[in-house]
């Protein structure tokens, strides 16, 4: 009933609205509905697609065998509506590598155009949030180009609270007490939104980035998820909705390394959307150019493509390729 794939070690579970029916879940009819009614299913869903079989969870693995789930198509034609489930049942406004998932998913079960499509994703936290995805081969590698329209920057673009402002460079970043009290080098933060709130802060050493081990133990786990995750999982500090976390290191020229802690999910191999948010916030703060990024993350590198527009602005895309693993 579920298929499982894997995008840069990030691995999401892909079912139709359908089988979940099928299986006994009350899921409405029409994409939205099935958000703004999230509360009454969502838990069921992920038991039941993304729970590891009694006895075969690995010895060290994470408590679900996914990062996620991705509930769709709810049509047989694009534009195409899709849920981003997290295991803890809430919904995300976007995924880059779930979006790459879920265009493979399309692809494989000839949905998808061959000039491409839009998808949206419908979540419980406003409008649906929409992506134009193309199929693409870049380096002899076959795979996705998604458009995830222009990056907006700073604490008013993703709801963010009681944050001091603070100079990084000659630049005007942001200073999150809740993170600086975890690590006094973590005092320098770029808010970005790509269709989802992230909070990027700024290293100088690649030895001071905080390794996927290191933030799954406590008390660091802790913490993070205090300010990651909204209420009343976390305590929704400076964002009320949550907002994802990254920790950047510039390596050269065009190449970012990073470490992420998904709201929702904790940390992760890798995270389209925050590479790109990675690379957005690295052009406001003159760490790249325009053009071609690469930020690299345990789960694998992923390119993305900037294009600066009057100087102060900069549309993002994001290549990606998927792998179904079971």
């Amino acid at each position: 009933m579920t298929q499982f794939y894997d995008a840069r070690g990030n691995i999401y579970g892909v079912v139709s609205p359908a089988a979940l029916r099928q299986a006994g879940i009350d899921l409405p009819a029409k994409a939205a509905e099935c958000a703004s009614s999230r509360r009454s299913w969502s838990a069921a869903a992920i038991k039941l697609c993304c729970d590891w079989p009694e006895g075969q969870r690995p010895v060290n693995s994470k408590s679900h065998r996914s990062d996620g789930l991705l509930i769709g198509p709810f049509q047989t034609s694009p534009p195409f509506d899709v849920l981003i489930v997290n295991t803890d049942g809430t919904l995300a406004e976007r995924s880059g590598n779930g979006l790459t998932i879920f265009s493979q998913a399309l692809s494989e079960q000839g949905l998808l155009p061959e000039a491409g499509a839009l998808l949206r994703v419908h979540h419980d936290k406003g409008e649906a949030v929409a992506t134009s995805v193309k199929p693409a081969e870049v380096e002899g590698v076959q795979g996705f180009w998604l458009d995830l329209g222009q990056a907006d920057f700073g604490p008013h673009a993703v709801g963010a609270h009681n944050v001091e402002s603070v100079d990084f460079n000659g630049r005007e970043v942001s200073r999150v007490q809740p993170l600086a009290a975890l690590d006094p080098g973590w005092e320098h933060s770029q808010f970005v939104r790509i269709g989802n709130p992230h909070c990027v802060t700024l290293l100088g050493d690649g030895a001071a980035l905080p390794s996927n081990d290191q933030m799954r133990e406590s008390p660091l786990n802790e913490g993070l998820t205090q300010i990651a995750y909204a209420m009343p999982t976390g305590a929704g500090e400076p964002c009320p909705a949550g907002v994802n976390l990254q920790w950047a290191v510039r390596k050269s020229a065009q190449r970012i390394i990073a470490r992420v802690f998904e709201r929702g999910e904790g940390p992760t191999a890798s995270s389209g959307t925050s590479a790109s948010a990675v690379a957005s916030a690295a052009w406001r703060l003159g760490w790249v150019e325009a053009g071609e990024v690469q930020v690299v993350m345990p789960g694998g590198t992923a390119p993305i493509l900037l294009e600066e527009i009057d100087g102060e602005r900069v549309r993002v895309r994001l290549f990606g390729t998927a792998r179904l693993i079971g």
